[in-house]
């Protein structure tokens, strides 16, 4: 079978390519939902520490980290932030 170069092949390639650029369906406006580069940006108030911890509770974060598909120094992190808002709340 030979590939048509022709005239008709190249009418044949244009309404191919009218038909996809043309919109299937209802088209409904979207309106700009995305942030901008500065709101992106997170303020980093963290510090960097050295922490001695039990094996076990070590090896529980690891583990539960893996579960959730997270790391385990964001799920410490996350322990330390909530219980020192709560106890510095009551003080």
């Amino acid at each position: 079978m030979e590939q048509d170069t022709g005239e008709r092949g190249e009418n044949i390639m244009k309404k191919i390519k009218a038909q996809l650029d043309m919109p299937i369906g209802k088209l409904t406006k979207v309106e700009d939902f995305l942030l901008s580069p500065d709101k992106l940006v997170m303020p980093d108030n963290s510090v960097k520490i050295t922490l001695r911890v039990s094996k076990t509770s070590m090896e529980f974060f690891k583990q539960q980290a893996k579960k959730h598909h997270t790391k385990y120094q964001k799920m410490i992190r996350s322990l330390l932030d909530r219980y020192s808002k709560k106890y510095r709340l009551q003080h």
